[in-house]
């Protein structure tokens, strides 16, 4: 896992039942959190910009990720758009063209 980066896009893992994908959601980084190795950087882009809100469950596993050393990054574009710039609990905001800096240091695994 240390040399991937989080690409999370959603708010929930998968699609369908609003609530069972942001369970599930919470499930996977709960168990992330709990490994050994976790990964270099988790950047969250489109709706996956909520879960670094306090109105997110995942905020708190993301919290503790970083201060595990892991990158928590939030887009800008995507932050604007929703207006969460004073709602962001955890993380900071970054740009496109760091995503894709990233992507081309680490390997991408997408959650969506």
């Amino acid at each position: 896992m240390k040399n991937k980066v989080i690409l999370l896009t959603s708010d929930q893992f998968g699609k369908g039942d609003t609530q069972l994908g942001e369970s599930v959601l919470e499930t996977f980084f709960t168990l992330l959190k709990q490994r050994e190795e976790v990964p270099y950087a988790i950047f969250c882009m489109n709706r996956g910009v909520f879960t670094l809100t306090d109105e997110s469950f995942v905020s708190v596993h993301m919290k503790e990720l970083m201060d595990r050393g892991v990158s928590i990054y939030a887009c800008k574009t995507c932050v604007d758009h929703y207006e969460l710039s004073q709602k962001l609990s955890v993380g900071t905001i970054s740009s496109m063209g760091h995503f894709i800096e990233l992507a081309t240091k680490y390997e991408v695994l997408t959650i969506s």
